[in-house]
Order: structure tokens, then sequence, then C-alpha cells
């Protein structure tokens, strides 16, 4: 598969004003439910309606979805308010029964993405369909399954396909349900830069009210839009009820957000530059976090030495580490002056958190 500029074709064929914009319940609950959302947000951004009929659980006994009834209930959706719809799919028996109900736009999750037999699946089920597929990352940072599955699908001559950026599963605790690893989202721009590329803030953040900023975020590298989960009762939700917004926070999201016009000769040099500043922006915020943990764990040793009564500055550890970390700095093209100073202000913060510890 190589980049090619009818990857696009399908979006650009809507001539939107604004950024794609997929919204609508995590999950369908009931036929009241799926319609009063739908008509709250008729007449706004949203460009596809979404609900999730088929909801695959990390453990049995929480709610799965309604089921087929589900897509009956979406029907409805299209007659009464005009809105296209959208719903996940993981298997051949999803895809027959969406395509029956003619739902517009398919996704594949981050739980079947993992999998190339049921990726083969799905792309064998939608062979040369006009509908559009969009493949969610999978749960674990791996961007060659990522771009496998968008293969799968493209050798099986469906042409309107595109990427969703959910974030990606960690054992450790962090601000984010799946932290966002923007990094990869932005190699596989570089590879792939007219797959369109979709961004989902609901499942990154776990958290309404972060939604905005990861939003942001996205815009600013040039995503091409969002799928935002909206409920109009979003503490009840039957599922993931900390992360769906109401319609009416929704419409203000998509009111507060910056999005780049090209409105001057200089566009396209004003866009990479605000991209690149992006990116730094975003590794900027990583190098934070990384040093946060390290001396999170500086602080553990802190604690042993007070233990045993040890002399927090150890000579020959730190010599070791400085000249190890001058060598990696080199092959990353860093001047030994600047590692130098880097892990000087590092160590003496090392230093500080221990010595707070030790005279605590």
């Amino acid at each position: 598969m190589e980049n090619n500029k009818e990857m696009r074709t399908w979006l650009n064929d809507m001539d939107l004003p604004h950024p794609l914009v997929i919204a609508g319940p995590c999950s369908a609950e009931t036929e009241d439910q799926v319609l009063k959302i739908a008509h709250d947000l008729k007449d706004t951004d949203v460009n596809y309606y979404r609900a999730g009929i088929w909801k695959p659980r990390t453990r049995p006994g929480n709610f799965e979805g309604v089921g087929a009834i589900g897509l009956k209930w979406l029907q409805k959706v299209k007659e009464e308010t005009g809105l296209k719809t959208a719903t996940e799919v993981a298997n051949r028996a999803h895809v027959d029964l969406a395509l029956e109900h003619d739902v517009d736009l398919l996704w594949i999750g981050a739980r079947s993405t993992v999998s190339p037999f049921i990726v083969q699946e799905i792309a064998d089920a939608l062979e040369g369909t006009d509908k559009i597929v969009l493949i969610k990352n999978p749960v674990n940072p791996d961007l060659s399954l990522w771009l496998g599955a968008v293969e799968r699908l493209y050798s099986a001559d469906i042409k309107n396909l595109g990427v969703i950026h959910r974030g990606f599963s960690t054992y450790e605790k962090t601000k984010y349900r799946n932290i966002p690893e923007w990094q990869m989202a932005i190699e596989l721009q570089s590879k792939f830069p007219d797959l369109p590329i979709i961004n989902d803030p609901s499942h990154i953040t776990g958290k309404r009210d972060m939604i905005f900023d990861v939003s942001q975020t996205a815009l600013d590298l040039n995503f091409d839009g969002l799928m935002i989960e909206t409920h109009h009762d979003p503490d009840n939700a039957w599922s993931d009820a900390a992360q769906q917004v109401t319609p009416e926070r929704l419409m203000q999201i998509m009111n507060d957000l910056r999005i780049r016009k090209e409105t001057d000769e200089e566009a396209e040099y004003n866009s990479k530059l605000s991209n690149l500043r992006a990116q730094i922006d975003v590794i900027d915020n990583q190098i934070i976090d990384i040093l946060g943990k390290r001396m999170k764990v500086s602080g553990g040793i802190g604690t042993l030495k007070k233990q045993k009564n040890v002399a927090v500055l150890q000579t020959n550890r730190w010599n070791a580490i400085l000249g190890k970390m001058i060598l990696e700095g080199e092959s990353q093209g860093l001047s030994e002056e600047f590692v130098l100073r880097m892990f000087k202000a590092i160590h003496q913060e090392s230093i500080n958190h221990q010595e707070k510890i030790i005279n605590a």
C-alpha cells in the first residue's frame, strides 16, 4: 500500500467547513435514548451519528450492547434526522447486519485490530464496499499492526478508508485512560499523509473535562476529525459514563476549538510551522512526565539510603551514568556540553529529592 491523494477523496467530497465530527452515545441503550440524542445533535456540526451496538467488555457480566435491535434504532435516526450512522463491527455477522441496516460508516475497534484473523474476516465481508471503514489503533502501541489492518482492508478493494487514534493501554497509572503516544500517530501521518486520521479524545482521556484539550492537540497536529461520545444524561449512561459529554457541551467544544484556516499565500508555511510546534509541545510534555517518574524513583532510592544510613552522593555511580549518557547523546546528535548541563541539573534535582527524604 502506497500513499495517494485518492485516499482523501471520500473526505474531500464532503467539502466540510470544519473537521469531521462523529458523535453519539458510547452504547445504544433504548430506542428513546438513541432518538433523543440524535435529535439533539441534528443541525449541528455532527456528520455521523455513532452508537455502539455490540460492546466488547474486558470482563464478562458488564453491559455488552443491545445487539441487532439497536440497528433498527439507527435506521430511525436516519429517517427522522437525516444524520448518517456509524457503529463498530467485530466479525462477519456484525458486518452483514450493519450492511443490511444501511449503516453508513463502520469502524474496527482496538481489540479487533490486534488480531489479523479478525481484521481479515471483516475485510473479506466488506470486500468492494463503498461504505466508509475506519480502523482504530490496536490497544498496544504497534504501528505495524495498525498499518497491517489498513493494508488488509485496502487489499480487499475498500477505498473509503481512514484511521482512528484512540490511545494505547499501559500498566502505569497516568492522567489518561489510554496514553495518546502522539508520536505514533505523527509517524503514521508521515508515512501516509493522505490517509484521513480521526482522534477519539473520549477513549484517550476517560474523563469528559479533558476532552477539549486533547481535541485541540489533535487539530494542531492536522488530524482530520474527532469522534466524541455524547449522551443526554452522561452520568447515568450504561457504559463509559465518565467520558461522555452532553450535546450542549459538544457544541461548546466545537465552538471553542481553534481551527486553522488557509487565508493567505503563506498558509502552507504557517500550517507546517504550527504542526511542528505542536509536535514539540507533545514531546515537551513527555519529557516532563518522564522526569517526574525519574524523581519518584530517586525518592525510592532516598528511602533505601535513609534506612541503611548511606550517603546521598555516590560518585562512582554518578560518573558511570554521565559517561554513558554522553555516548548516548552523541549517537542522537547531541553535544557533550548539552548532555553534561542537562544531566548535572537532573542529578542535582535527584539529590534534592533524596535529601528531603533523608532529612525528613
